[in-house]
């Protein structure tokens, strides 16, 4: 059953009652019971984590939302998170410790556009379109363009792809698009080409790795997981509402694993094992300079000794991996889930004994 919009918590309840590759309603039921017991709360995370599929082993070692989220504000400095969070920041913090990035070439605050060493007051949408077409042109040689809210934007929100096509004929497009940036503030970046690979898995998003990194207290810096982040339905980002899907990826050998995970609430129960539309099956797909991409957290990581715990966005090139943002306040619910359940992951685990949870 599959629908343009969400779930509703009734049809999902159908279609698990109709899941072949669920447990017995008791087992779901005892299982249900012994979390709550062990936690002192409800497990909603148990149908969000797809605890109920018969694959799901070692149920325990899969950690409630709220203590994952609580954790990150114990191990992030506040004040060094804005750092990463802000993606103006990012950029010109990374790129100047020569860490491949993607090329920012324009960004806004308001009516405030700065372009190379200029800025520009744009004051109506004419000014907005002539500005951008300009860019395209002559930075971009024709390539179309990212938009993304420098900061407060989480799971592919706010995210917007401009052509020159758009600019000439998708009026409603531009519009919507000129009216959310000088609202707020953006970055305009190029378009990452990425690893012909990837391309043949999926070639309508920039498909990217999401790596977990833990700074400890002696100075060390770890790879906790890794998932490969793609999208189902055609569409240029991969956030959840548009198809978004996560992928396992096995940190020795940088395949993937089986399944993909999406969110209940707009895809329902099913976990796919192959792409739909390139029909490239997930299992031992081989992520090309995987062993460069985890590099490339670890340096990254390296410079921000005030944030400990953070899920860095990795795109694969052609030629090498690329940091596309980092992450202090990030879905690790879904790194939990891709793992297999974080406490029976080593390195987390040494998270885990910092705090005395395991003592």
């Amino acid at each position: 059953m599959k629908r343009s919009n969400s779930f509703t918590n009734f049809e999902l309840m159908m279609e698990l009652l109709k899941d072949s590759e669920r447990k017995s309603i008791f087992q779901i039921t005892q299982e249900i019971l012994k979390l709550t017991l062990l936690y002192k709360s409800i497990p909603g995370y148990y149908f969000s984590r797809y605890l109920f599929k018969t694959h799901c082993v070692n149920i325990e070692n899969y950690l409630p939302n709220k203590f994952l989220y609580n954790l990150k504000s114990r191990f992030n400095e506040k004040e060094v998170c804005e750092v990463i969070e802000n993606k103006l920041y990012f950029d010109l913090f990374y790129r100047q410790l020569g860490i491949n990035v993607p090329d920012m070439v324009m960004y806004n605050h308001r009516q405030c556009f700065v372009l190379g060493k200029e800025a520009h007051n744009v004051a109506n949408v004419e000014d907005f379109r002539n500005l951008v077409n300009l860019l395209i042109k002559e930075r971009l040689s024709g390539s179309p363009l990212f938009i993304k809210k420098m900061y407060s934007s989480y799971g592919g929100e706010r995210i917007y792809k401009l052509s020159s096509e758009d600019l000439k004929d998708n009026h409603e497009l531009v519009n919507e698009v000129y009216r959310e940036v000088i609202a707020s503030g953006y970055v305009y970046q190029e378009t990452l080409k990425q690893h012909p690979d990837l391309d043949r898995l999926n070639p309508s998003c920039l498909n990217t790795l999401r790596i977990d990194t833990f700074f400890d207290q002696n100075g060390s810096i770890e790879i906790v997981s890794s998932y490969f982040k793609t999208n189902l339905k055609n569409h240029f980002i991969d956030n959840e509402r548009s198809g978004g899907c996560e992928i396992p990826i096995d940190l020795q050998t940088g395949k993937l694993k089986k399944f993909g995970y999406l969110t209940l609430k707009y895809n329902g129960l099913s976990l796919p094992t192959e792409h739909p539309i390139t029909k490239v099956q997930f299992e031992d797909f081989q992520i090309p300079y995987f062993e460069d991409a985890k590099q490339l957290a670890i340096r990254a990581a390296s410079f921000m000794p005030g944030i400990r715990l953070v899920g860095w966005d990795v795109a694969i090139g052609p030629e090498s991996p690329v940091l596309v943002e980092g992450n202090s306040d990030y879905d690790i619910a879904t790194s939990d889930l891709s793992y297999g359940g974080y406490k029976a992951n080593p390195v987390f685990q040494k998270v885990l004994e910092e705090i005395g949870y395991l003592d």
